[in-house]
């Protein structure tokens, strides 16, 4: 697949993401009529759901292995993409959500919006401050490499 910068704003692109929300929504939704399944005391049906689901993850991690190729990533990308996510999240997506459950009289919806904006944004800290230690690691690291590389010079 190309680099995943070019990738990025073709209709192809698009599709993986759509394809991915879908397969990741099911596998979700399935995990939930299993538990509900369960509730309703059937637990055939349940496994039924499960086995599913868990095909369903196969086909989300299929496209995402398109989205992000590992080839293209490393540990500081993750976390920015996670962050970015988060920060969508609880800026745009949620309060656009909170705005059409306000108007429309969805009060439980709306707290619910409320609640999973607030969870975002300590997602995308989160994600902020382990970049940062990360950051530092890896120069922490690279300064002892250095200095091991120094050490094994003077020895030959």
């Amino acid at each position: 697949m190309k680099n995943i910068n070019n990738l990025k704003n073709s209709k192809t692109f698009q599709n993986l993401e759509t394809a991915f929300a879908g397969e990741a929504m099911a596998n979700r939704k399935y995990l939930y009529f299993a538990k509900l399944a369960r509730e309703f005391g059937n637990n055939e049906i349940a496994k039924i759901f499960e086995d599913t689901a868990n095909q369903e993850t196969g086909h989300a991690f299929a496209h995402l292995e398109l989205l992000y190729p590992i080839d293209q990533m490393s540990i500081g990308k993750l976390l920015e993409i996670a962050r970015d996510g988060e920060l969508y999240e609880c800026n745009e997506m949620y309060p656009d959500f909170e705005a059409s459950a306000r108007q429309e009289g969805e009060l439980e919806a709306l707290q619910e919006f409320q609640d999973q904006s607030q969870e975002s944004r300590l997602h995308a800290e989160l994600f902020r401050k382990a970049a940062k230690r990360f950051a530092v690691l890896k120069k922490v690291e690279k300064m002892h490499a250095q200095k091991y590389q120094i050490a094994l010079n003077s020895l030959f």
